[in-house]
């Protein structure tokens, strides 16, 4: 994504800053310090001991021991922290595409998410006073490690539009966290409108009634057509258009990255949506050298060995536009029904 932007002229001198590693002391704001440091044994050691592994969750599951395999998150968690902290004081907008990873839970790996930076992040503005604040998550996969993480902090309403029976198998309409979550589980094939329908209906409301002091939005790009572990229908204009609503609905907003399993996909979601909070235009046709960036991915999965040409010389998808379902109208009604903002607006 950062290559793709680069090659479009869109990281300009002082936009761009490098992510530090976040400490053992700043990981154990949220995570067990023992797990910590068994991630960080895991990546000296590149192995765990099955005393580990059933413990933590480290090696198994969907959470691979790899190279970097404490440094990579650490320093996603370092993004998000000091993306808090830019927009703590005076406000503004930051993004962190290398954050997202939502499943993460105190002592324990999930779903490729070994720390949980939006908690940190999030975290961060509760210390430093600020409330209440909305968590926002587009992602296919229900966001549960951050709507377990504040389940006793009425200050924090997370919403989770996410896919229907998707693992984890957690986000039902119903699970409100005692009024202080919404999640919007919709079926395969949702698309454009119906994304447009939810954010009018839905997301947007619960802005309006919460009034927050900073919003976070993770924007994993597995809702995305393209993504090969998901089934939803969603074109990257889509995307963009959450990002562009909630931008400025907040004194404070952090743009998140979050799944994401096309390489092709991604990298165009993620950089149209940085154009989006810069308020660049999207070219209808990449240039030679944004071109050759997207040319030089690969997928070794079905969905990469014949990628269309598209995916090479564009960056807005074709809109996907389609009826609202009612099976769509009606989850939204019922999540709105269950909607109790005077919870976490009566916090100060």
């Amino acid at each position: 994504m950062l290559d793709l932007c680069a090659a479009l002229g869109w990281l300009p001198p002082g936009q761009l800053l490098e992510s530090p590693r976040a400490t053992a002391a700043e990981l154990a704001r949220f995570h067990d310090p023992a797990y910590i440091a068994a991630l960080a044994r895991a990546e000296a050691e590149q192995s765990v001991d099955a005393e580990t592994r059933a413990r933590f969750g480290i090696g198994a599951n969907g959470n691979p021991v790899f190279r970097e395999v404490f440094r990579r998150p650490a320093t996603a968690a370092g993004g998000t922290l000091l993306a808090a902290r830019l927009t703590t004081a005076e406000g503004g907008i930051v993004y962190n595409p290398g954050g997202g990873t939502h499943h993460g839970k105190p002592s324990r790996a999930a779903g490729f998410c070994f720390v949980n930076d939006p908690v940190l992040g999030l975290l961060a503005w509760r210390d430093a006073g600020l409330a209440p604040l909305l968590y926002v998550d587009i992602d296919a996969h229900h966001g549960d490690g951050v709507e377990e993480a504040f389940a006793d902090d009425p200050a924090v309403f997370t919403l989770s539009v996410h896919e229907a029976g998707r693992w984890p198998g957690t986000g039902a309409v119903e699970e409100t966290r005692s009024g202080g979550a919404m999640n919007i589980p919709v079926p395969a094939g949702f698309n454009d409108s119906e994304l447009r329908f939810v954010l009018e209906e839905a997301i947007l409301p619960v802005v309006a009634a919460l009034r927050p002091a900073a919003i976070m939005l993770q924007g994993g790009a597995d809702a995305l057509a393209e993504d090969p572990l998901a089934s939803l229908a969603l074109s990257n204009a889509a995307h963009w258009s959450v990002v562009a609503a909630l931008a400025h609905a907040a004194p404070r907003f952090v743009l998140l990255g979050g799944g994401g399993y096309n390489p092709w996909s991604v990298a165009r979601c993620w950089a149209g949506a940085w154009a989006t909070l810069n308020g660049w235009e999207i070219p209808d046709r990449l240039p030679p050298a944004a071109e050759a960036v997207l040319r030089g991915l690969s997928l070794d999965r079905a969905s990469g060995r014949n990628p269309p040409e598209h995916w090479f010389t564009t960056l807005r998808d074709a809109p996907r536009e389609a009826p609202v379902r009612e099976e769509v109208r009606a989850v939204v009604a019922r999540a709105m029904a269950l909607f109790r903002p005077a919870v976490v607006s009566a916090v100060a």
